[in-house]
């Protein structure tokens, strides 16, 4: 209470920093120079890197075409710049019922961003061929999966924020808290996305840590399965935390007194289940698989995070700054919600 602007500063200097990062983002195949650590895998990855044929043909693009010669189209694509070359088998086995298979190899990893457009490149030469021709494989599979995932994500977090809003509403009869849980739920999910990038798609500590180095994207998986787990875990914490500082406002009238009590009273608690969760996962990271070590990576800091920076830090400081607007209950809301008004 006596520091609460340090407190908020100094919490939101960290949580910026780490949603800058997060924007950052890069959705896709984690490098295969992640997978293969050592051995003979890795001497060949390497040696294919060095020659500059480049990882990217280890996941080649697969186009189906169906009535026509693929000759002319795997020429066309081959011409592509960052295309190492597009070839169309003449085995009875590529080639049945007039359906035929191009392979095209290219020279950036299909994860990175410079292989989505690559992927781009070759879906549009692919396309103007006709509607009988269509690019699979994995690359393209990934994009297809992103594009169905997140391109209805804002809809699904909108959905989630007001559900949310209203039920806390109810339990905290205010209109301030609610809104800021949500607020910071979302952020707390977004600064552990922060963390992956840093960690592991720049790869800052990933070597020095694990000996595994930079992924140059998060598998398009990830991201959502840490925001179903972390968000709903924060917003137990924050239930939890809050709706003590609401009883003991009701008992004493104080804000800054209510948010003493609350935290003296969960504080510990809150705390101690973090720390739980925080070694089980730091744990789990050391488990030998890349994809398991940064969605570990991801869900630890993500808890830690959330019960250090937002609900020790952030969440009491805000709290006692806004003061009286915390329990702000219009009466038009109050009677929608069936709860009592509270007037500031």
């Amino acid at each position: 209470m006596r520091h609460r602007v340090v407190a908020t500063v100094a919490a939101c200097a960290v949580l910026v920093a780490l949603l800058i990062a997060a924007s950052g983002i890069q959705l896709g195949l984690s490098n295969p120079d992640t997978i293969a650590k050592g051995g003979t895998a890795k001497q060949g990855l390497t040696q294919l890197e060095r020659s500059g044929i480049g990882s990217g043909v280890l996941l080649p693009h697969e186009v189906l075409v169906q009535g026509q010669d693929p000759g002319p189209i795997a020429a066309r694509l081959a011409k592509l710049p960052d295309i190492q070359g597009a070839v169309a088998p003449t085995d009875a086995s590529w080639r049945q019922g007039g359906t035929s298979i191009i392979e095209v190899f290219q020279h950036p990893d299909g994860g990175s961003a410079h292989g989505k457009d690559v992927l781009g490149d070759v879906r549009s030469v692919a396309h103007s061929f006709g509607d009988s021709v269509r690019v699979g494989g994995i690359p393209a599979q990934n994009k297809d999966f992103i594009d169905a995932v997140y391109g209805n994500f804002p809809l699904m977090i909108g959905l989630i924020a007001v559900i949310v809003f209203v039920l806390l509403a109810r339990a905290f009869r205010s209109l301030l808290l609610p809104a800021k849980a949500v607020v910071l739920n979302v952020v707390s999910v977004l600064a552990a996305w922060g963390v992956l990038v840093l960690v592991w798609q720049q790869g800052h500590g990933s070597h020095a840590i694990w000996g595994v180095d930079a992924t140059g994207s998060i598998p398009s998986w990830m991201p959502l399965m840490v925001f179903a787990f972390l968000f709903g875990l924060s917003m137990d914490y924050e239930v939890f935390i809050l709706a003590r500082v609401r009883e003991e406002y009701d008992i004493t009238g104080d804000t800054d007194e209510a948010v003493i009590r609350g935290i003296g009273r969960t504080g510990r608690l809150v705390t101690s289940a973090a720390l739980i969760l925080f070694l089980a996962f730091m744990s789990l990271a050391s488990s030998p698989g890349t994809d398991v070590k940064v969605l570990a990576t991801g869900l630890a800091a993500g808890i830690l995070l959330d019960a250090t920076v937002i609900r020790a830090l952030l969440v009491p400081a805000v709290v006692s700054l806004f003061g009286k607007w915390n329990w702000w209950m219009p009466r038009w809301p109050a009677k929608l919600l069936r709860v009592a008004p509270s007037e500031t």
